[in-house]
């Protein structure tokens, strides 16, 4: 069965997609510890991420510090975290944070945006790549 992250590169799920060339996909995560947290994800449904070939792991790390960059420029923070940690979505991804305390680090507090929040945001950070 597809991943949740699967039927969102197959257009199945809607997101509020950053960023896309043909093996990654930057999107928001709808359910943010941060304004601004995004995903970036190979298109190739990989369980884990030390499973990727040597190839696809590099590129998903150069995707994401281009996102990174961006989320920067478009994000007032201290600095862009990085987690990848895996255990709820059986897709390899790779959670981007803006962070101005480590608190938002811990996947507990959570921020809430509309659809319009995101949309705009989404669009902002899009600007900046």
């Amino acid at each position: 069965m597809a991943s949740i992250f699967t039927k969102i590169v197959n257009g199945e799920i809607p997101c509020y997609k950053i960023a896309e060339d043909e093996n990654y996909l930057a999107f928001l995560d709808v359910n943010p510890n941060a304004k601004g947290h995004t995903l970036c994800i190979p298109k190739q449904e990989i369980d884990k991420i030390f499973d990727m070939d040597e190839d696809l792991y590099l590129g998903l790390m150069a995707f994401s510090k281009k996102i990174a960059h961006a989320l920067e420029k478009t994000i007032p923070c201290k600095r862009i975290g990085m987690a990848v940690i895996g255990l709820e979505v059986p897709h390899a991804h790779v959670h981007l944070i803006p962070l101005n305390e480590m608190s938002e680090m811990r996947f507990q507090n959570k921020v809430s945006l509309s659809k319009e929040e995101f949309e705009a945001l989404a669009k902002a950070i899009r600007d900046q790549l």
